[in-house]
């Protein structure tokens, strides 16, 4: 296996948790004078887990493998929710994962006819790394043209941060783009071997302050439901609800959908940018 760029990231997520948590808040005395560290010190951790301060200690520096018993002792003790504690035990099974060599992906059949059939709803499908493998009409005159993208860089995390649009599109930009991190984030504990995800990884810390702030903040989340808000250039504000839904035939290949209440303002909203896109796209064909 090769090393991992973030050899210890198991022990940074958890100083990342704990550096939230205030001992009052746990429960715990706060002891007299100022504490060096933000949050809970490791020997607070280690009570509220009932483990020994030098067996968490060695746990976070990354000198000790944990048991499954532990892991969910310490995540109980670090009050983490559903998506941190599957990303706690991802990083934990990380030294004994093998690399799998993984073909590049394409839609699965069953989803394209899906896509193809939503004229009214705007849908993409994502794959691993949130890259966006196909899209219907209603999705690119959304948000993007998907298809002017160079396929290497058809990911919906790059998007977001390195085109400009993106930030006037998205009401609340920051949000998305915290959310949209989270999400990167758990990728990469499930696939911590995969090479272009590194490899985005490295390329957004550096080209982008805000990704390289939350990235570092070791947040996680997981690809579900949600609600957004557009600035649209052509329909003005769409208020939308969005949800995934998993291809039973590939487990890694996710349908993404936008809807909105039948009747609302966003709903005839996105009735006229169905036509309009219409509309371009015999436009751009008889040119």
């Amino acid at each position: 296996m090769s090393p991992s760029p973030h050899p210890n990231e198991l022990g940074e997520f958890l100083k990342a948790r704990r550096s939230e948590l205030t001992p009052r808040a746990m429960g715990l005395p706060g002891g007299a004078g100022k504490r060096r560290v933000a949050g809970l010190r490791r020997e607070e951790v280690a009570q509220l887990a009932a483990i020994s301060t030098d067996y968490y200690t060695r746990l976070e520096q990354g000198r000790l493998p944990a048991s499954a018993p532990v892991l969910e002792a310490v995540a109980q003790a670090l009050h983490l929710d559903d998506d941190q504690r599957r990303y706690l035990f991802e990083l934990a099974g990380k030294q004994t994962a093998k690399p799998r060599r993984r073909t590049r992906q394409k839609v699965q059949p069953q989803l394209r006819r899906v896509l193809d059939d939503l004229t009214a709803t705007p849908a993409v499908v994502m794959g691993r790394r949130m890259d966006v493998l196909a899209w219907n009409a209603l999705a690119a005159a959304m948000i993007t043209d998907f298809e002017a993208v160079p396929e290497k860089h058809r990911n919906y995390v790059r998007i977001l941060f390195t085109d400009p649009a993106m930030r006037t599109l998205y009401a609340d930009w920051k949000s998305v783009g915290r959310t949209a991190v989270a999400q990167l984030r758990m990728e990469a504990a499930t696939y911590p071997d995969d090479p272009r995800l590194t490899a985005l990884v490295g390329e957004l810390c550096v080209r982008d302050e805000d990704f390289r702030t939350w990235w570092a903040a070791h947040h996680v989340a997981t690809l579900s439901v949600g609600t957004k808000t557009l600035n649209h250039p052509v329909v003005g504000e769409l208020s939308l609800d969005w949800d995934t839904l998993t291809a039973s035939t590939d487990p890694d290949q996710q349908l993404v959908v936008w809807t909105a209440e039948v009747g609302s303002p966003t709903h005839d909203g996105l009735r006229v940018l169905a036509s309009w896109a219409a509309g371009h796209h015999r436009a751009s064909s008889h040119r």
